[in-house]
């Protein structure tokens, strides 16, 4: 039950919730058992909105750049928390293998499919690292919406898609394929932007 995230989940939370409030839409779209969660990624507040628009009751694995595990007592805090490293602009295999035991395992993976924030608030390319781990374990995407613009004090809302399976021909996918499935990703998130207006 990782005593460390609810310690976080409940420190931070009143705060954030007055400062930065956020209302879920879709919420009930979120499955039991193993899903990847694929939010947008404009601000470094986007984890904190997405872990309170699931609640409490979910307790995802985070895959977070290795640079965030590096600072001292945060990055201890946040390894116990759930949150693990990945090399950005390199295939880290290490990541790769600790998300596809944590998927087959059972847990909830949020991470960021484009790999970096987006500077201009427009949605960036995905890597095709998502793809390759849905199609490993069969565990479906559920793509998720944040707005750029974040206003202090006003609800920020976070929109939850329908999850789904992406379709490969073979049992493991090709690089052609997981280039289509995280373009598709990409659509599904922009596409929730509807939901907020």
């Amino acid at each position: 039950m990782r005593f460390a995230y609810s310690l976080i989940y409940w420190v931070v939370w009143p705060f954030f919730n007055l400062v930065h409030p956020c209302r879920a839409i879709g919420r009930e779209h979120i499955p039991e058992g193993p899903v990847i969660l694929c939010p947008n990624h404009t601000k470094l507040s986007d984890p904190l909105f997405v872990a309170f628009a699931l609640t409490h009751r979910y307790k995802p694995m985070i895959m977070a750049k290795a640079e965030l595990m590096e600072i001292p007592v945060l990055g201890w805090l946040l390894k116990k928390a759930g949150v693990f490293a990945v090399e950005r602009g390199k295939s880290d295999i290490g990541a790769i293998k600790l998300a596809l035991k944590h998927l087959k395992a059972g847990e909830k993976l949020l991470l960021f499919p484009e790999g970096t924030r987006s500077n201009d608030g427009q949605m960036g390319q995905g890597k095709t690292g998502v793809a390759l781990l849905s199609v490993r374990t069969q565990t479906p995407i559920l793509p998720i919406y944040i707005p750029a613009e974040k206003k202090w004090f006003g609800r920020t809302p976070v929109v939850f898609g329908e999850p789904y399976l992406p379709q490969v021909a073979g049992s493991k996918g090709t690089a052609e394929e997981y280039e289509t499935i995280v373009n598709d990703l990409m659509a599904r998130i922009a596409a929730l932007e509807e939901q907020t207006k």
